[in-house]
């Protein structure tokens, strides 16, 4: 019975967690809404592409009346805002962003119009994207995976820990595992395809995710090695607490990031308010 309930807390935890990254993260879509006349709308603002293809921003307005127009230029940069008119196609507005090399950004805002009234998304403060190279599926999705049963079993064994569970060693070394191949292993080949780098961590960047992956992996490494021929749970865990505080923070917030004077590749903070 104490097992389930280690177990159904852990769960609690991970989800939480999970939730909070996608609320806070900077490539999640921007949550926004706007009024116009009696009809409130909400939109999902894209942060994030990948592939080749410029980015389609497109909104459901069934109002036929309604245009809408898309401001953008690259970030971070004193250019001039471009201007994309968007088109209609039944219910829906769409316009695309330009393309992007990887790791480039492009900071935009969409105005809507009705009878020449006025209507910015957002309260008319931009919304910045990143653009990315594709990263096949079959990489990707053991990487979240991978990182997910990590932070589950971390959480876990944690737990155990502090109550003294005799199997929160063995859930410590399962989360090493775990972190060992879906941060160490997957992170750095997602990484590859996505922005033509493979660690942008220390000692060579400051990339914040990569950093992150590390620090964890790190007192993992500890937490398991102090345990191994005597139970020595405050090791668990601490290495427990860390690795929750470091998914606190929010993903990509200091990720890779394109110089758009030099084309290289550096690392620049994603400021989630304006």
């Amino acid at each position: 019975m104490k097992a389930l309930l280690f177990w159904i807390l852990a769960i609690i935890i991970t989800l939480a967690a999970v939730i909070y990254q996608r609320k806070t993260g900077p490539t999640y879509d921007k949550q926004t809404e706007v009024a116009i006349g009696n009809t409130t709308y909400k939109f999902k603002l894209v942060r994030s592409h990948g592939g080749e293809s410029d980015c389609k921003v497109e909104l459901n307005i069934p109002d036929k009346e309604v245009e809408g127009k898309i401001y953008y230029k690259r970030f971070p940069t004193n250019e001039g805002w471009a201007v994309v008119q968007m088109d209609r196609e039944g219910d829906n507005l769409k316009g695309f962003l330009p393309h992007q090399p990887p790791a480039g950004k492009l900071e935009y805002k969409v105005e809507l119009v009705k009878h020449g009234e006025a209507f910015m998304l957002n309260n008319g403060i931009p919304v910045v994207i990143r653009f990315k190279g594709a990263v096949p599926g079959a990489v990707l999705v053991p990487h979240v995976l991978f990182i997910f049963i990590a932070m589950l079993l971390g959480n876990l064994s944690g737990i155990m820990a502090i109550f003294r569970h005799k199997k929160f060693r063995l859930y410590a070394r399962f989360t090493l595992l775990f972190l060992a191949i879906g941060g160490m292993f997957l992170g750095p080949w997602v990484q590859w395809h996505a922005f033509g780098e493979a660690w942008a961590g220390v000692p060579f960047a400051w990339d914040l995710t990569d950093n992150k992956t590390l620090v964890s992996f790190i007192f993992w490494i500890i937490a398991v090695l102090t345990n191994h021929k005597k139970e020595r749970p405050a090791y668990v865990v601490v290495a427990s607490i860390v690795m929750l505080i470091i998914y606190a923070i929010p993903h990509s917030m200091y990720g890779s990031q394109l110089d758009p004077e030099t084309g290289e590749i550096i690392q620049g903070w994603v400021r989630l308010i304006r």
